[in-house]
């Protein structure tokens, strides 16, 4: 098996950037600019306060990184690194493996807020970017290109490319019979971030990105690509490495997790 490199991201307002773009001064609080901001995207949509792709800022990146006979769960937060570190070391990440990437919405969400951040901090993503300038083989298979694989959404291709057909990751890990979310959503992380509770979110967004692996594996299996050994064996090896690691939430975790 190639390396396989799992991701899910955790984001909030840039105010920062909300700041420049509404001349908003020192006078009004992080609060209130994101409240603005907020209040603003709903009376544009109608009800929806989600900001466009561009005016969210990462706060935690998560992996699952399957690769020889390793797994690993590990995450790239905040307040442990800044943005702009974060994002070098994910796409530094590709470079080095260059594994297949798995999201859900990864798509529609998740790699264009990379895309508009790394742009913004002037990060490095040559890998990521190729096209088939350095290495023929990505021109026909690249990470960018919705229909190509190195890059699977597994919420958009499972929907076979039909937004009406999506599913929430969390409903469909739970029919799967995997844990599905724990302690939070999305719509919290804001909150909590004012709070200072970055280790909630971290923990949050990694549970999200075991149930992604979770579902990846079972899709293996149902196009053949594992024998119901081969996704026995991967179920197990998750498993014993997730009690390995001893964290609360992955207790809370593998016992949401029917044996």
């Amino acid at each position: 098996m190639p390396p396989v490199l799992v991701f899910d991201i955790e984001t909030i307002p840039d105010v920062a950037g909300l700041r420049r773009l509404h001349n908003v001064g020192s006078e009004a609080s992080d609060h209130e600019v994101a409240e603005m901001a907020l209040l603003m995207r709903r009376q544009q949509t109608g009800g929806s306060d989600f900001l466009p792709h561009y005016l969210h800022r990462v706060v935690t990146i998560s992996c699952v990184l399957r690769e020889g006979e390793r797994f690993r769960v590990f995450s790239l937060s905040e307040p442990d690194e800044d943005e702009a570190a974060i994002l070098q070391r994910f796409f530094d990440g590709i470079e080095k493996y260059t594994p297949q990437l798995v999201s859900w919405n990864g798509g529609g969400f998740d790699l264009p807020v990379l895309h508009y951040r790394s742009l913004l901090h002037g990060v490095t993503a040559a890998r990521y970017w190729d096209w088939g300038d350095d290495d023929r083989e990505f021109k026909y298979n690249n990470y960018l290109n919705r229909y190509h694989t190195r890059h699977l959404d597994l919420m958009d291709v499972l929907a076979m490319f039909q937004g009406r057909a999506n599913a929430p990751l969390d409903e469909l890990a739970k029919l799967l019979d995997f844990p599905g979310k724990l302690g939070m959503d999305g719509g919290a992380v804001w909150s909590a971030y004012q709070r200072g509770e970055i280790a909630a979110i971290r923990d949050y967004c990694e549970t999200d990105v075991v149930n992604t692996w979770l579902v990846y594996l079972r899709f293996q299996k149902l196009r053949g690509a594992l024998s119901a050994a081969q996704y026995q064996h991967e179920i197990a090896l998750t498993r014993a490495s997730l009690g390995e690691l001893g964290a609360a939430h992955w207790r809370e975790f593998l016992a949401a997790w029917p044996t």
